[in-house]
């Protein structure tokens, strides 16, 4: 596991942090946070491109690369209030899905073990098996949960002849008992997909998925505190999955199966930055950004974002841990700031 840089484009880190190698111990001993790529494709089963996705969340951003990003909403600097660093890319060849996540599995489990929270960049969300179990091999087997914000269920069994691709990961995950089917949570389902059978599958695992209908009749809000209940009852930590065509199209065009009538770019921040700062989040992946097909790196630009703000929240959970306080999003940006309004000389 030998750092390999990037297997495509130029070799950078997410933002600029610094850099580690899975084959060093050293260099990411006490890290909060190691980020993964996952160029991988091999799983897609309409548009490809997502091979190029870890590059371009690592490097879509119109500030300077330089390993610090000051959260105008949570007061954090996740880049720089935790140890972050870059593994680089994992080795994948998406020609080869048997072998490929494997060595995705290996290097996920090597982050956890380091008692670092591995944050994955797809890569197709065929990977999410090797992300999540990943970290399952090292908190235990059912004693993580999953949130997963997708369009698409991916519970899919046999698909073009193989059991493996990105419609299927969580049917795998828990047929290997990694993960509970009864502590999988689905957030933003829609469409025309899957077909009745796997929704009896998947009412048969007791699964909670959240379809977009609900989440307008409910509130977003509503959900995911009813999720983030379910998430933490008999789990030690929560596994955070997004699949970024949970979106609309119109504000992630950059994806493999786009399906309208999604969340908002705004929706699915706030949600991501909540439950980072309110929950055990143990790993992150941001999966199916597919560069090719993306316009003005509008996707790029929300997944880098959703890595982003769960560093920032993440960050905040810790400071809030450590000074017994606890973070009040309704403060107006400038309070308790220091007034440096130049006084009048009343002379």
């Amino acid at each position: 596991m030998t750092r390999y840089g990037a297997q495509f484009g130029p070799d950078i880190t997410y933002l600029g942090v610094d850099r580690c190698d899975l084959d060093d111990p050293a260099s990411f001993a006490g890290a909060d946070v190691v980020v993964l790529g996952a160029p991988f494709d091999g799983g897609t089963s309409h548009r490809p491109g997502t091979r190029f996705g870890p590059q371009a969340i690592r490097m879509t951003d119109y500030l300077p690369h330089d390993g610090s990003r000051p959260s105008l909403a949570l007061r954090t600097d996740g880049l720089r209030d935790l140890r972050v660093l870059d593994a680089g890319d994992v080795e994948m060849y998406s020609g080869d899905i048997e072998t490929a996540l494997p060595a995705l599995e290996a290097a996920v489990e090597t982050v956890t073990r380091s008692g670092a929270i591995p944050v994955v960049l797809g890569g197709d969300h065929s990977i999410a098996f090797a992300d999540a179990k990943g970290v399952a091999n090292v908190l235990g087997h059912g004693r993580v949960s999953m949130i997963h914000f997708d369009a698409h269920a991916d519970t899919g069994d046999i698909e073009f002849g193989s059991l493996w691709g990105h419609g299927q990961p969580m049917r795998r995950l828990i047929e290997s008992g990694a993960l509970r089917g009864d502590r999988f949570l689905q957030v933003g389902l829609r469409g025309y997909w899957p077909p009745p059978e796997t929704l009896d599958w998947m009412a048969a695992q007791r699964m909670r998925s959240y379809e977009m209908t609900e989440i307008g009749h409910r509130g977003l809000d509503a959900c995911l505190t009813e999720a983030s209940a379910i998430a933490t009852d008999e789990c030690d930590g929560v596994f955070l999955s997004v699949d970024i065509d949970v979106c609309d199209p119109g504000h992630a065009p950059g994806t493999g199966t786009p399906e309208p009538g999604g969340l908002t770019a705004r929706q699915l921040l706030d949600a991501v930055r909540r439950l980072c700062l309110e929950l055990p989040v143990v790993g992150i992946d941001v999966v199916e950004v597919s560069p090719p097909y993306d316009h003005a790196d509008i996707t790029a630009a929300l997944a880098n974002r959703v890595v982003l703000e769960a560093l920032s929240a993440l960050a905040r959970r810790r400071r809030d841990a450590r000074d017994g306080t606890r973070w009040d999003p309704s403060v107006p940006l400038l309070a308790n700031r220091p007034d440096t309004t130049p006084q009048e000389n009343p002379s």
